[in-house]
């Protein structure tokens, strides 16, 4: 019982041995502790090194050979003590590094990555619950939409595109994507979307899902084969890089 308290306390087995062996006796040599506890003299010494650190036994130099003591139990109280200064010095130290690290971390433009992954039953109760959340984004950063449209989104979502370009919410947005079908970009002016803004790119022939930059926002629907699935990658690193990539496609078409 006396051991595993002492366990707990943070002695390992030995020195509980060796401390409990230098109690009973009182006042004893190393010699003698390795005797009664079966423990060699070598990790004897070592041992009794720690258990003086640690306050609850002292050493008297001045007997021949020299004589190990036990304190009184009450001085295990003394390793509390110490815990409560080294968790002061600690808090001291966190305090410290907080204060150095906040400018630097200010400095820091931090973005969580995450992706979500939706399957093509969800797709269109999805694009209608995020919309709000991609225009916000957007408009943080400047009011366009960019990407790429498939022509397979056009026809299969055109109810999401209606609503979205009518949501008196979304007006201040713009878009600019690119397509490789010229029928969309026409079928988009009859129905008076002036700020969805198509260009058609033959370079564009690889592009087989529709992929728009939002904000802080990545977005990629394939729809070039069943079963259709999205995917939305929330990283502002990741959705500046692609911005910088449409927009310079787009100039250049």
């Amino acid at each position: 019982m006396i051991n595993t308290l002492l366990n707990h306390l943070g002695f390992s087995d030995k020195e509980a041995k060796i401390y409990l062996a230098i109690l009973r006796e009182g006042r004893t040599s190393p010699a003698k502790v390795a005797e009664l506890t079966r423990i060699n003299r070598t990790t004897v010494y070592s041992v009794t090194k720690q258990l003086i650190g640690r306050g609850v036994i002292t050493e008297d130099l001045g007997s021949t050979p020299a004589q190990l003591v036990a304190l009184p139990p009450a001085e295990l109280g003394s390793l509390i003590e110490r815990e409560e200064r080294r968790l002061v010095e600690k808090r001291d130290l966190v305090d410290m590094a907080i204060r150095q690290l906040e400018p630097i971390a200010k400095l820091a433009q931090y973005s969580v990555p995450r992706i979500e992954f939706v399957d093509e039953e969800r797709i269109e109760s999805y694009l209608y619950r995020q919309a709000p959340e991609w225009n916000r984004s957007v408009m943080d950063a400047d009011g366009i939409w960019w990407g790429f449209q498939a022509p397979a989104f056009v026809e299969d979502y055109h109810g999401w595109i209606d609503w979205f370009w009518q949501h008196p919410d979304y007006r201040p947005v713009s878009a600019r994507l690119l397509t490789t079908e010229s029928k969309i970009e026409e079928t988009m002016a009859q129905r008076g979307y002036r700020r969805r803004k198509m260009k058609y790119w033959k370079g564009a022939a690889g592009f087989t899902a529709t992929t728009w930059v939002c904000g802080d926002y990545l977005i990629m629907i394939a729809t070039s084969h069943r079963p259709y699935f999205l995917v939305d990658f929330h990283d502002r690193l990741l959705a500046e890089n692609m911005r910088e990539l449409f927009k310079g496609i787009w100039d250049a078409v």
